[in-house]
């Protein structure tokens, strides 16, 4: 009706699942996993997010589910395992801020299982979405764990983050993810390697500095990025996955969708580490 205000829909409830993992700096150790920055960020953003990992049962371990509670990630579904150590990834960054990595295998998370009642539980909060990577499905018996979630969440829309890792996924492995996804977001080099996109209901390429191509549905955009003094770009892509997840939700277009993942991305570029304290205020 004329003159009645918009209505903005509530922000979802969204499943998580994949690697939870110390970035090991020179000088530093911080808590990350693509799958963990993306759900701090999307309970940021205002999303209900349930989060589902495994640490093993020591130092480690103990820190980083305290810290998931403090970032305001509920530890039920991240779970302890005994005789495997936390995830950890050895980091070093050049002069750009361009970070390299050495992930160390195995992992806790490599050992996540869940059983009929834990997703019986999540299925049960009615997540709207369902965010995966490519790392933790690397070892098949992770991707069995993963691809029972999705089964047991038909109604949920599946956002693949494809965030490629050197020596820890095939084309194949790719390919079969993909055939999974309504909603896939990748980096201008992995959209040169799978260039098989248009099938999807959403697609987000990013560029770095150069900002990033958008499509939802038919709707296109190139969206400019914004210059910042960048830090280290661990995480950027991990909150713009998020934030493209917020817009997606939010009924956005496609312009609207890509400016605010460019707009968090350079934010959380421009600070040390892939979890900076941000407001929407300075997005």
């Amino acid at each position: 009706m004329a003159g009645m205000p918009e209505e903005i829909p509530q922000p979802s409830v969204v499943v998580s699942i994949g690697e939870i993992l110390w970035d090991v700096f020179p000088d530093s150790e911080r808590l990350g996993g693509a799958p963990f920055n993306f759900a701090v960020h999307a309970r940021r953003l205002g999303h209900t997010v349930i989060f589902v990992s495994a640490v093993g049962e020591d130092p480690r371990g103990h820190r980083a589910r305290d810290r998931a509670a403090r970032l305001g990630l509920p530890a039920e579904f991240i779970q302890v395992l005994p005789g495997v150590p936390t995830g950890a990834v050895s980091v070093t960054t050049d002069s750009a801020g361009q970070p390299s990595f050495t992930i160390h295998r195995p992992a806790a998370y490599d050992g996540l299982r869940l059983d009929a009642a834990a997703l019986e539980r999540i299925a049960g909060s009615r997540p709207s979405w369902i965010y995966f990577g490519t790392l933790i499905q690397s070892d098949p018996r992770a991707r069995r764990q993963v691809a029972d979630l999705i089964h047991a969440l038909p109604s949920a829309r599946r956002f693949y983050d494809v965030n490629l890792r050197t020596g820890c996924y095939t084309p194949g492995l790719v390919r079969e993810l993909l055939a999974l996804a309504d909603v896939v977001k990748l980096n201008h080099d992995e959209a040169r390697e799978f260039p098989e996109l248009e099938d999807f209901s959403a697609v987000a390429i990013t560029r770095g500095a150069d900002g990033c191509q958008v499509r939802i549905d038919g709707d296109r955009a190139e969206c400019p990025g914004y210059p910042v003094t960048v830090a280290d770009t661990v995480g950027a892509g991990d909150a713009f996955a998020a934030a493209f997840l917020h817009g997606l939700d939010q009924g956005w277009s496609a312009a609207r969708t890509g400016d605010f993942a460019n707009r968090l991305g350079a934010l959380v570029a421009s600070q040390p580490g892939a979890l900076p304290d941000w407001s929407l205020d300075q997005i």
